[in-house]
């Protein structure tokens, strides 16, 4: 089976489907988290969270709030133009798969905030909600 190359689709801040993808899977955007973003539900919990995160390192606030439950879901998501996301560590992950329909999945995301570097942890919890998976919220413990 012949290797299709990846189309040059532009993102909000410019990113096209043959580059790296921000989830830091290695894989180019147009086959990782770009099809997320444009619309095909990713198939576990731990995709969506990869999606979520490649979203605010490209400023997708629309995508953002597409992929958020509806009871949690804020008013909006105002990206901060000091802040850029630099890496993502997935630390684990408990159910989230096919046939799940909870899932948890603790991440590390590094940053850079006016030139300081950054991280946050999270342990997030995601749902299937009318077939797809959407993100909770954080398990707060």
């Amino acid at each position: 089976m012949a290797r299709r190359t990846p189309r040059r689709t532009a993102t909000p801040k410019g990113l096209d489907d043959a580059s790296a993808c921000p989830c830091g899977l290695g894989r180019p955007y147009g086959e990782c988290c770009g099809p997320a973003h444009r619309g095909q539900a990713p198939a576990t919990a731990e995709a969506l969270m990869r999606s979520r995160y490649a979203a605010f390192a490209l400023d997708d606030s629309a995508y953002l709030l597409r992929s958020w439950h509806h009871t949690t879901r804020p008013a909006g998501v105002d990206p901060d133009p000091n802040l850029r996301w630099t890496g993502l560590d997935v630390l684990g992950s408990t159910q989230g798969g096919l046939f799940d329909a909870e899932g948890v999945v603790e991440f590390r995301a590094h940053y850079r905030d006016g030139g300081t570097p950054g991280e946050m942890r999270e342990r997030s919890r995601f749902v299937r909600h009318d077939g797809q998976w959407v993100y909770w919220g954080p398990i707060l413990t």
